[in-house]
């Protein structure tokens, strides 16, 4: 069965597949990235799985998988197939295109980046499916997002496009690592609730799922911390409303599993503030943590499109 591989690399762990044609996943398989060995040792481990994947497609179906399409977190140059960039993985500059299309014998090779790789999946196959403009945003360790126009995620001129967790939303608030303070994700990722949830409970353990909990349980301080972060999103949601117009939000990651303790008030705040903007559909993700994986199946797809129509 003709078929590729798709890869996401997380900062702890990596979700593959062998993908058809229609989209299926044909085989599944999770990985530690190890990024506590280092660089070198995580792009080491990125490669043997390339490969072991290779070989199930061999084994399973006969044949080599017809392209791979690789997701990675950070800066990626897309055009020359670069990770440039990732803070959380500790690299920088490493032609991973070129070094997984040699291990892989030649096969052609497609890289992104992962949230806007995710993106590009819930576009097509997920929540905004249908959506001719969409902001894909999970809110997890940090804060990014994906830009949906007419079925392509934009890049931007330099790569950059959708960093929406650096909009500063509340200035001169909490120094965030790119050196601005008071930055979206610094206040309303699931790890800065989680941040604010511990220091409020007086709980080094908790999270932000036991701060959503606590909310639907009434706990006021829970409530408290609970808001702060939905109004800071609403906040960056109305600028991102404001430039971009998009037909939908589409919100995923781990605050995202509070599922209507975040979507109702977070609904209602981001109505409040807007004036003569249209006011857009806020939605659930849709694909969950297999955003990535898909989305790098659908960029092999779209790479071996690209080779047959050019």
């Amino acid at each position: 069965m003709r078929h590729v591989i798709a890869l996401d690399v997380g900062g702890t762990g990596m979700k593959a597949a062998l993908v058809g044609p229609d989209g299926d996943l044909l085989y599944e398989a999770r990985r530690e990235t190890g990024r506590e060995r280092g660089p070198d040792a995580v792009v080491a481990s990125i490669l043997d799985f390339a490969a072991d994947l290779r070989a199930q497609g061999l084994h399973r179906f006969g044949e080599q998988a017809a392209a791979a399409g690789v997701a990675v977190p950070g800066i990626v140059d897309t055009e020359k197939g670069v990770a440039v960039y990732a803070a959380n993985l500790g690299w920088s500059d490493v032609p991973l295109r070129d070094m997984l299309a040699e291990r892989l014998g030649g096969t052609p090779v497609a890289l992104g980046h992962d949230v806007r790789t995710g993106g590009l999946a819930e576009g097509r196959i997920g929540a905004g499916h249908g959506a001719d403009r969409f902001l894909f945003m999970p809110l997890g360790t940090g804060i990014a997002g994906a830009i949906g126009i007419n079925g392509v995620i934009e890049p931007g001129a330099h790569g950059c496009a959708g960093e929406i967790g650096h909009v500063v939303v509340r200035p001169g608030g909490v120094p965030c690592g790119c050196g601005q303070r008071g930055c979206l994700e610094r206040l309303a990722s699931a790890s800065a609730v989680s941040l604010a949830w511990a220091a409020a409970s007086g709980d080094p353990e908790a999270d932000a799922a036991d701060c959503a909990k606590a909310v639907e349980a009434g706990d006021p301080r829970a409530v408290a911390v609970w808001q702060e972060a939905v109004d800071a999103l609403a906040d960056g949601l109305v600028m991102a409303v404001t430039l971009l117009d998009p037909r939908t939000l589409i919100i995923g990651g781990g605050l995202a599993e509070a599922g209507e303790t975040l979507f109702a008030p977070l609904r209602a705040a981001v109505e409040e503030r807007v004036t003569f903007q249209k006011l857009p559909t806020i939605v659930p993700a849709a694909l969950g943590d297999t955003a990535g994986c898909l989305g790098a199946g659908l960029l092999a797809w779209d790479l071996l499109a690209t080779e047959v129509s050019g």
